[in-house]
This record gives C-alpha cells, sequence and structure tokens, in this order.
C-alpha cells in the first residue's frame, strides 16, 4: 500500500512485537506506541496519543524530501517492511521486527526492537530521531553516550540504542546521507557481544524463521487465507508470555468515536475477550495458546471461583483508573486513562467464558497435558459461581457504568458454564458428576429461555423480562443454547438486523448508556451477524458481507474496535483481539472446504 507525504491521523499503523513487548508503526515508518518494560507499561513511544508538554515520544528514520511510502508485513511474519521514496529517485527500506525464536528449549523475546535501514536507489538523505519520553509523555529521560551506543534514563528502565549508525547523527538527529546499510537495536541497557550488523540480521532472520513455522502449523481455511493468518498473529502478539495473559488491545484511549469521553486502557487481561481469543486460535489449531492463558487464570482465581472481568498482566487485581494529564489523547481527543474501574464490576459471563475456554483441554489428544479428574475438579467451583449468579443482576459484557440487570448473554453463560462441565463429567466418565450438572444446566436453561425470549415481541431481549435488542443474542446458537433453524433464534437474527444494522455494521446496542448513545459500529458484532446468517442459511448474503468488511481492514489487514458506518473509518483501541477473532471465525464458518481445491 503506498502511502503520500501528508501527516497521518488514522490508524494506518502497523503492529510488531514478541510477546514480550509490543509496538506499533506508523506508515512513513514512525514507531509512535510502545511502552516499557511490558505491555502494560509506560509509554516511552506516546505520540499517538499526542504529548503536551514535549516534543517526541516517536523513534522515525526520515527521508529528506519524502513524497510517499509503501509499507507490507514479510509473508506469514510479524516482520514489518517500509520503504520510503523522495522527489528526487532517492528510497530507502526500513524493516522493522521483535525478536522471537526458539532457543534453549524457551523462547528468546527480548525487550528489544531492531530496525535495519538501506538504501534502495540514488543518494537518500535521513535523519534517525530516536525521542521516547517517560512518565506518560511529562518527562525527557537524561541521555548518555559512547562510542557505539546512546542510553535513555527512564525511572525503572534504561534504555539503550545500539548502532553501527554514526552516533553523534543519532544523538542530534543531524541528517547525513545513507550509503550503507545501518542496523539499530533499542532495548535494555545491555553490552552487545558481537557485530551488531550479524546481530541484527541474523535475528532477522530466525524471526522471519519463527514465524513462518508457526503459520505452518495452523490450520487455516481455503478463503481468506492471507486475512486469517494476519489476525492469527495480530492475536498471538497479543499475549504476554511470561504469564499467559491476553490483552485485549496494544493501546490505551483510542477512543470509540470523535470527539467522544468513550476512552479507556485496554491493556489488560478481560477474561471474556481472552476466551474469545483462546477459542478461535484453538479453532485454527494453535493450542499453545490456550495452555498459556489457563495457567495464569489459574493464578488469579481464588479457591472459590470467584473471577474479576479483568486482571492485569502480571495478575494484578487492582486496576485504579485516573486521568493521564501529559497526553491530549488520539488527534488531540481527550481524556487518556490509565487503568480501568471495570474491574470493580460484576461481570457473570466471565465464569462460562472460562469453562469454555477450558473445555478443548479435556478432548484434545494433541495437547501436552490432556484434561482429568483434578483439573475438572478445580473448575467446577467455576460451574457453582455460575449456577448461583445466572439469575442475578451484572452490568453485562458491555460494562454499563450505571446500570445493572439480569442480561440474557450472561445468563446464557452462565449455562454454558454447567452444560460444559456436564459434557466434560460425561467424557471422564463419573456419572454422579453428569447428573448433577445436567440437572443444574437444564433447570438455568429453562428459566432463561422462559424470560430471555419475549413472545410479544418475538424475539429474545437483552435482559430477562426486557425488551431491548443486543448484538451479542446472535451468539446464542453458537454457543448451543438454541439451534440455529429454531424460529426463535432465526426471529432473533432478523430483528437484529433491522434494528441494529446500518448499511454494512452493526451496533452492539442503541439504547443510551452511561455516556449517550453509541456512535459507531462494534466490529465483532459485525462479524457475529455475519456468523449468524451464515447459521440460519443465508449464507450467501454473509459472505458478500464479509467480504465488504475485509476491505475495511487498513493497509495491513488490522482492525480496530470500531467502524464508522458512512466512510469505516476506524475508531477504539487497536490492534482489536475481539475484532480479529470475529474475522477468524466467520472466514472459518464461511470458506469453501479443501477439497474444493483439489
Amino acid at each position: 500500500m503506498t502511502h503520500s507525504a501528508q501527516p497521518q491521523a488514522s490508524l494506518d499503523l502497523g503492529l510488531i512485537g514478541n510477546g514480550s513487548i509490543a509496538a506499533l508503526v506508523d506508515a512513513r515508518g514512525r514507531v509512535v506506541w510502545g511502552c516499557v518494560p511490558a505491555f502494560d507499561g509506560d509509554p516511552i513511544f506516546c505520540a499517538l496519543l499526542s504529548p503536551r508538554m514535549h516534543e517526541g515520544g516517536d523513534y522515525a528514520i526520515e527521508l529528506e524530501g519524502m513524497v510517499s511510502s509503501e509499507q507490507s508485513y514479510l509473508p506469514n511474519t510479524a516482520v514489518l517492511r517500509t520503504v520510503l521514496r523522495d522527489g528526487n529517485g532517492g528510497a530507502v527500506e526500513i524493516t522493522d521486527c521483535a525478536p522471537r525464536w526458539h532457543q534453549h528449549e524457551r523462547f528468546y523475546r527480548p525487550l528489544m526492537l531492531l530496525r535495519r535501514v538501506r538504501p534502495l536507489q540514488g543518494m537518500p538523505r535521513i535523519r534517525i530521531v530516536l525521542r521516547p519520553l517517560a512518565e506518560y509523555g511529562a518527562a525527557k529521560p537524561e541521555i548518555t553516550w559512547g562510542s557505539n551506543h546512546v542510553r535513555f534514563l527512564v525511572p525503572g528502565f534504561t534504555l539503550r540504542l545500539t548502532s553501527d549508525a554514526p552516533v553523534r547523527m543519532v544523538r542530534e538527529a543531524l541528517p547525513f546521507l545513507l550509503t550503507r546499510e545501518l542496523h539499530l537495536i533499542v532495548g535494555p541497557d545491555e553490552t552487545l557481544t558481537q557485530p551488531v550488523a550479524t546481530f541484527v540480521r541474523q535475528s532477522e532472520e530466525k524471526t522471519i524463521a519463527y514465524w513462518r513455522d508457526w503459520v505452518r502449523n495452523l490450520s487455516i481455511p481455503l478463503e481468506w487465507q492471507e486475512a486469517v493468518i494476519r489476525s492469527a498473529i495480530t492475536l498471538k502478539l497479543c499475549q504476554y508470555d511470561e504469564t499467559g495473559a491476553i490483552v485485549a488491545a496494544i493501546t490505551t484511549s483510542i477512543p470509540e468515536a470523535a470527539n467522544t469521553v468513550r476512552n479507556w486502557d485496554y491493556r489488560f487481561c478481560w477474561l471474556r475477550d481472552s476466551a474469545f481469543v483462546v477459542r478461535a486460535l484453538n479453532r485454527l489449531g494453535a493450542t499453545r495458546t490456550m495452555e498459556e492463558y489457563l495457567r495464569y487464570v489459574a493464578n488469579v482465581a481464588s479457591d472459590e471461583g470467584l473471577l474479576q472481568p479483568l486482571y492485569g498482566i502480571g495478575f494484578e487485581k487492582e486496576l485504579a483508573e485516573e486521568e493521564v494529564a501529559s497526553l491530549a489523547g488520539y488527534r488531540g481527543m481527550g481524556p487518556v486513562r490509565r487503568g480501568n474501574l471495570a474491574w470493580l464490576q460484576q461481570q457473570h459471563d466471565v465464569y462460562g467464558s472460562v469453562v469454555l475456554a477450558a473445555t478443548q483441554l479435556f478432548f484434545d489428544q494433541r495437547l501436552a497435558r490432556v484434561g482429568d479428574e483434578a483439573i475438572f475438579a478445580r473448575i467446577e467451583p467455576l460451574g457453582e459461581r455460575a449456577y448461583e449468579l445466572h439469575d442475578q443482576p451484572d452490568a453485562g459484557l458491555w460494562e454499563f457504568r450505571g446500570r445493572a440487570e439480569v442480561h440474557t448473554y450472561s445468563s446464557v453463560m452462565c449455562w454454558a458454564a454447567c452444560d460444559r462441565l456436564a459434557r466434560i463429567a460425561a467424557h471422564l466418565k463419573l456419572p454422579d458428576k453428569v447428573t448433577y450438572w445436567r440437572g443444574r444446566a437444564d433447570e438455568m436453561h429453562a428459566r432463561i429461555t422462559e424470560h430471555a425470549y419475549n413472545s410479544e415481541l418475538g424475539h429474545f431481549v437483552e435482559a430477562l423480562d426486557g425488551n431491548r435488542l443486543d448484538a451479542s443474542l446472535l451468539l446464542l446458537a453458537d454457543l448451543g443454547f438454541i439451534k440455529a433453524d429454531d424460529p426463535r433464534f432465526v426471529s432473533t437474527v432478523e430483528a437484529i438486523g433491522k434494528g441494529l444494522k446500518r448499511g454494512d455494521a452493526l451496533f452492539r446496542y442503541i439504547a443510551p448508556d452511561d455516556f449517550g448513545s453509541p456512535e459507531t459500529s462494534f466490529t465483532i458484532c459485525t462479524f457475529w451477524y455475519i456468523d449468524a446468517l451464515a447459521s440460519i442459511g443465508r449464507t450467501e448474503e454473509a459472505r458478500a458481507l464479509f467480504e465488504r468488511i475485509l476491505n475495511r481492514r487498513n493497509p495491513l489487514g488490522l482492525l480496530s474496535e470500531d467502524l464508522e458506518f458512512g466512510d469505516g473509518e476506524a475508531w477504539g483501541n487497536f490492534p482489536q483481539t475481539y475484532s480479529h477473532v470475529g474475522l477468524i471465525n466467520a472466514a472459518m464458518r464461511l470458506s469453501r472446504p479443501w477439497q474444493d481445491a483439489t
């Protein structure tokens, strides 16, 4: 994709990372977002959210007289290539990656970004601009340097640039002719024990090999392979290897629509979102993510099975929310928030989310440790909590801050916890447990159906004994709560199409909430609708809509949380795991079988 040299004001960003850190790179090859020492840390690269007090928060290779850029991922990798062109026939290539590969029976994934810069044509003149900030853009770090490195003393972390580029040119951001390939390592303050060029080239090669091997083991659909592969890599990049946590997105405070206060910090692990990620990657055969995530859940769950909706990536339970005055916000649209008050909420669907994520553990013989009675006993308390809470009010999956109801989706997910425990018990040949959990699931199913289906309106509704629509009702068949050909589900899909769909996209709901009425479409809801259309037999309509939504991805194939209904502009935190889960699931359902290729 080619871009002009005009200032960027969109989410045309690429994601690089390695399971320890992640960074966003804009269309001109400028790192505009990246936190240390992990996803939820201080954003030393915070240009995306407009620092107020200091210039910088970025890391750029600037081409003098640049008129256009081209950007793409190396196929089947998380390695990003950017080509900048000037008006005089000069061009440079920037290759970005975060190293990751197998080494000594573990993953090598240092807190490190690698850049390789080389001249492609003419006599390009460049500047290397490295301007990290600290304390959410409020402070400029002290700088020291040596003959081949520059140190930035960020509180709690010393950032070091090691390079074969002229250090003074980097330190003072002076322009110079690029006559040879240069190599830059930004990472911890550690001395490199081999030539920088050798390390960067070999690291890039090993990282490319790692990702291509990972992709080779995916069970992808025949159609839309590129989109599915890019989504799968994106989901993998959102898992923090240290603990197994999966963040909802890499960013904080990109608003859901222009000039709205709906700005949230998504750099935490929502158990619901993570369970969706696990199930999507399981469908592709990437089961290691599930194993690592369940290890994370085991660390945060109490002995009584009590769960919060979300936790920090290091198992933190308290995620105090505050506004950050030193950042003006995405395109100047604040507030910028750090932390998320949703940790205090009651969201009862989390119990079903975790049990669903764990279910494949008991049935998949490929796993190193298949689920057994001991693991079953550890997740049974989640079923007990689900049974207790299935008819109690909560904030729901949309996290209403000023409204509590008995949300249908939450109730159905509580039912799903007990239903899956009954299935697992049957698989483990535990007849008494089968009777116990099947009895509870059937009791819950009858109660939920009676109160969640509005016979006057002729469809399921958002809350028990309510009358509003909610896009999460599109999941009832996929969860196994009702058959897809049941007239009550078909009528619900049709009602949502009429009530929540605008053009090619869907609202999650339209009733005003704590912050007014929603303005943009919620991308995963559109994918849920596509899935539901296919399940009720409207497959060609679903395929056509899916193709149109694929065209709404950014030039690198990535999706944010929300899309404008009119021009399709991306809004919301980025990249959004939910959205890429929806893409994978829809593609898996809609694709023609592999037999058609032979």
